[in-house]
């Protein structure tokens, strides 16, 4: 079966290659291991492109039976097929992107039929008015919105930033917040540090945060995010490593000939799918 999948997945690239064009991420070349892109599930293609083209700016392409979105340092994956659930409850909380003018940006996604649920989503300690969370000086700072299919999304304002809208960090939940942060500072490369108040790890690209959680948590692969995707250089090297390191491969390495592509997928200690690739900036 799972190499039935994988037919699919080469199939799609190669129909997509001839109309298809990627625009290198940002952090690219900043390390061996950069964030590459989101994959979700999603039951309608054309309510993620009005959400994610239509509201937040970013740009459609065709790949293959299904469609990416490009922003400026993340590029979202859409495969057609039912989700059994949304990003809550999972192992990835939610994502977060930085926008420039968060007022603006709520307003049109209230405007488009979608759902701010900032108050449901902060502590009662934090203020909200008009769906925007503000920090203790009274600045305007984050807000929460629901994506169709149930995918959670925070936002957070910058007002420096000239893109319409940059993939932030990814919020993961774990009962167990030294290990997570621990593991992905020793698999990935990921340095150990702070976002606020909370403990998280940077690579270039991305900042991932990790939440504590007493609830039980399901494991990514079949909801509304998939998996998440990191592009790492020298690709076969690092699998190597960590094999040698005891991680086992859902799909092993290989490359996917004609299209200077190599992927493979594992999954974390915690429940969390995980693609990485070489050349996907690339194409």
């Amino acid at each position: 079966m799972q190499s039935i999948r994988l037919l699919c997945f080469v199939a799609m690239i190669t129909l997509s290659l001839a109309d298809t064009s990627f625009a290198q991420l940002e952090a690219a070349g900043e390390g061996r291991v950069v964030y590459g892109h989101h994959h979700f599930n999603v039951t309608d293609l054309d309510e993620q492109r009005r959400f994610w083209v239509d509201t937040l700016g970013g740009t459609a392409a065709p790949f293959g039976d299904s469609e990416i979105i490009k922003f400026t340092n993340v590029i979202l994956f859409m495969r057609e097929k039912a989700p059994e659930a949304g990003t809550k409850g999972s192992t990835v909380n939610h994502v977060g992107f930085t926008v420039p003018d968060l007022r603006a940006t709520l307003d049109r996604i209230e405007e488009a039929g979608f759902a701010v649920v900032t108050e449901e989503e902060v502590p009662a300690s934090m203020q909200v008015n008009d769906g925007i969370a503000y920090n203790e000086v009274q600045e305007a700072y984050l807000a929460f919105v629901m994506a169709p299919n149930d995918i959670k999304i925070e936002f957070i304002g910058a007002p420096e930033q000239t893109a319409v809208a940059k993939l932030h960090h990814i919020h993961f939940a774990t009962p167990d917040i030294a290990a997570m942060q621990t593991w992905y500072a020793s698999t990935l490369g990921a340095i150990s540090g702070m976002r606020g108040n909370f403990q998280a790890a940077d690579l270039p690209g991305v900042n991932l945060t990790f939440s504590g959680s007493d609830a039980p948590l399901a494991a990514t692969r079949g909801r509304s995010l998939d998996h998440i995707g990191f592009e790492v250089a020298n690709l076969k090297a690092f699998c190597e490593d960590l094999e040698a390191q005891g991680i086992v491969f859902d799909v092993p390495y290989r490359e996917i000939e004609g299209l200077g592509l190599a992927i493979a997928f594992f999954t974390d200690p915690f429940g969390t799918y995980i693609e990485l690739t070489e050349g996907l900036d690339r194409i």
